[in-house]
């Protein structure tokens, strides 16, 4: 296995001063994310995050292009790069390292719900299961208990596992043309 860094790397002193100001101060610890994704062309979409850029597509057999990420992919990428700084903040809290940490998540899908062949399929994925492969001095306890405290301080490992309230609305808009 390819040396991946260090855990060192992680700036848990700052981690732990925002810590200490949310413990003091709740509301400083309260706040939102927002993306903007904007239709390109076909399936494609061109999300924006604070300063980043994120494009997607469908793969060619969903009349996509197959040129970008599956937003059903982002959530995997998702919950696994959460996860995967869990792993990380709780080894650098217990002074660890990892000469390798790699987390692969799979999820089953059926295409029947998505295409609207059977009511009864979802259109999402049935499942979704984490594994997560180290390489480390630590024990096994040790690691078992890092597992737990990643999935619990995990947002997408919550976000995913309990239900999140979402709303919508439609806002008529008109470009004008000699914008």
């Amino acid at each position: 296995m390819e040396n991946m860094g260090s855990c060192s790397t992680l700036g848990i002193d700052t981690f732990e001063r925002t810590k200490e100001h949310v413990s003091a101060h709740p509301e400083a610890g309260k706040g939102f994310f927002e993306t903007v994704t904007e239709w390109r062309d076909g399936a494609q979409a061109v999300t924006r995050a604070r300063s980043f850029t994120l494009e997607t597509d469908e793969p060619a057999v969903l009349g996509g292009k197959d040129q970008h990420i599956d937003p059903m992919e982002l959530l995997l990428a998702a919950l696994g790069t959460c996860l995967t700084i869990g792993w990380v903040t709780q080894a650098r809290l217990r002074g660890l390292d990892y000469r390798h940490l790699r987390i692969k998540v799979i999820a089953p899908f059926d295409l029947r719900g998505y295409l609207n062949l059977d009511p009864k399929v979802r259109p999402g994925f049935s499942e979704l299961q984490y594994t997560v492969e180290v390489d480390t001095d630590a024990d096994a306890t040790t690691l078992e208990e890092i597992r737990q405290r990643a999935e619990r301080s995990s947002p997408m490992f919550d976000n995913i596992l309990n239900p999140t309230a979402i709303s919508g609305r439609v806002r008529k808009t008109h470009e004008s043309l000699d914008a």
